[in-house]
């Protein structure tokens, strides 16, 4: 942990801690110390039939979370790295039944069965997997959002996001009150403890099927569209999340998990020099896209719809119209790109895994925090080493953390615009992007985060109740540090 000072820190707290509680808390403590070692713990969250699986998949770039309803999908999964595949059914009691995979390479449907146990005895799924992702981040499929209602996020040892350090909600065309609700309870199970709640990014999937007409603003195409409705549920949702990117899941997880082939890419060729009011007419419907007669036999057809369905078809189309002989490789990148999976990633990267000191010693600081409830000695050793944690230079990023817990909980309210500046200065990396201005010369990026400090001081002093000056004294000092800093001639 030579480049996490602030996980540096709670571990040499969770370490003095051992040596002061009882054998009750040992093991949870232990536990703490075991998850600031390990990678990033992103759980992937949403609605039933959201398409959460589908985008884990994507992410971790192989077809391993199934999709379609079963025991599986009733059960949270996490999917963490591994030299040898393999799923571990973990059950209430402590047991674990190790299985492997299916042979097409995903976590069986059938688990529980598969284990000889009862599907309420299982408390989760522990899937080990090669990828490149996993072994930065641990990916957390979790169930639809009545399951998160039944079991708080919070939850210690069998919670659907049992040690979860930020989260990637999965909507769909519009933000529901459960959307709203389940983060909501996220942000309300950690508003109590020492630091914030893990970090919420969100994704738009499925933009594949909005009707751009039917979008104001959308200048006619699914991407502005897509852009459109994001930005409008960014807004709904408000600082309970940092942001919203729209994506087409189906896309992205055909080709990301190598399932797009070369006899793939052969079939489209052949359906590019379709005659063009019939191509036309294909890529009105499915049924015509199976039904009308064209080179391609029927289950090819069908099997395309499965891959990429009607717009991945459509762009698949209009790259060979431009580069008959796109080679199959060439093709597969365009259709990735056309999934908008790559601008999730790279925000997971700004948002998530480069700030991932704050975000594990947060959330193993409210860990501790709640261990310690009702433990007088456990209360006054957690207390005090929070004092001298917050000592450090890096500390403030935990006030920061703390801050953007009470405005994204509720707890504390701000104008939207305030809300948004504060979360934009705590979650982004890019000295432009957390003052607002991106592409910003270091000249202007100090005078901003000048003047801006010097606003949130006289907000604390003269505009706020009590509770927001709170908030403001952490917005001001924040931007402080920023132009510290800059001045200094630090991070461009």
């Amino acid at each position: 942990m030579a480049e996490r000072p602030l996980c540096r820190a709670v571990d040499g707290l969770c370490r003095e801690l051992l040596t002061q509680v009882g054998p009750e808390l040992g093991p949870a403590v232990h536990d703490v110390l075991d998850r600031l070692q390990a990678p990033l713990q992103v759980a992937v969250t949403g609605r039933l039939s959201s398409g959460k699986s589908t985008l884990v998949n994507a992410l971790i770039g192989r077809k391993v979370a199934p999709t379609a309803a079963g025991e599986c999908t009733r059960l949270v999964t996490r999917f963490t790295f591994g030299a040898v595949d393999r799923v571990d059914v973990v059950l209430h009691d402590g047991r674990v039944i190790g299985l492997g995979l299916d042979p097409d390479g995903t976590v069986p449907a059938d688990v529980a069965t598969r284990a000889g146990v009862a599907l309420a005895d299982v408390s989760h799924l522990e899937a080990a997997v090669t990828s490149d992702l996993l072994a930065e981040l641990t990916v957390i499929d979790t169930p639809g959002l009545g399951s998160l209602e039944r079991a708080p996020l919070a939850g210690v040892q069998h919670g659907a996001v049992a040690g979860a350090e930020a989260v990637l909600h999965v909507l769909t065309q519009s933000a529901r009150a459960d959307d709203a609700e389940a983060l909501a309870t996220f942000g309300a199970d950690t508003a109590g403890r020492e630091a914030g709640p893990a970090t919420v990014l969100a994704v738009l999937t499925k933009v594949d099927t909005v009707a751009p007409e039917s979008v104001a603003g959308s200048d006619g195409s699914v991407w502005g569209a897509g852009r459109v409705l994001a930005a409008e549920q960014a807004r709904a949702l408000g600082g309970r999340v940092v942001d919203v990117l729209p994506v087409v899941g189906l896309l992205a997880e055909t080709c990301e998990t190598g399932a797009f082939t070369a006899v793939d890419a052969d079939a489209l060729r052949t359906l590019a020099g379709t005659d063009g009011a019939v191509r036309t007419a294909m890529l009105l419907s499915a049924d015509l896209f199976t039904t009308l007669e064209c080179a391609v036999d029927g289950p090819t057809r069908l099997r395309l719809l499965d891959l990429l369905d009607l717009y991945g078809v459509g762009c698949a189309l209009r790259a060979l119209d431009a580069d008959p002989e796109m080679a199959t490789g060439r093709l597969r990148a365009a259709l990735a790109g056309a999934s908008g999976l790559a601008a999730v990633r790279v925000r997971l990267q700004r948002v998530l895994a480069a700030r991932v000191d704050v975000l594990k010693a947060a959330a193993a600081l409210g860990a501790l925090a709640g261990l310690a409830r009702g433990d007088t000695v456990a209360e006054v050793a957690v207390r005090d080493g929070v004092e001298r944690l917050l000592r450090l230079p890096e500390a403030h990023q935990l006030r920061v953390a703390e801050a953007l817990t009470l405005l994204t909980s509720g707890t504390v309210t701000l104008p939207a615009d305030l809300t948004a500046e504060a979360v934009r200065l705590g979650t982004e990396t890019d000295p432009g992007d957390r003052v607002g201005t991106p592409g910003a010369s270091v000249r202007e990026l100090t005078a901003v985060a000048l003047e801006r400090a010097g606003w949130w001081r006289s907000f604390a002093s003269f505009g706020a109740t009590p509770s927001q000056a709170r908030i403001a004294h952490v917005v001001h000092r924040a931007y402080f540090l920023l132009w510290q800093q800059l001045t200094a001639g630090g991070p461009r």
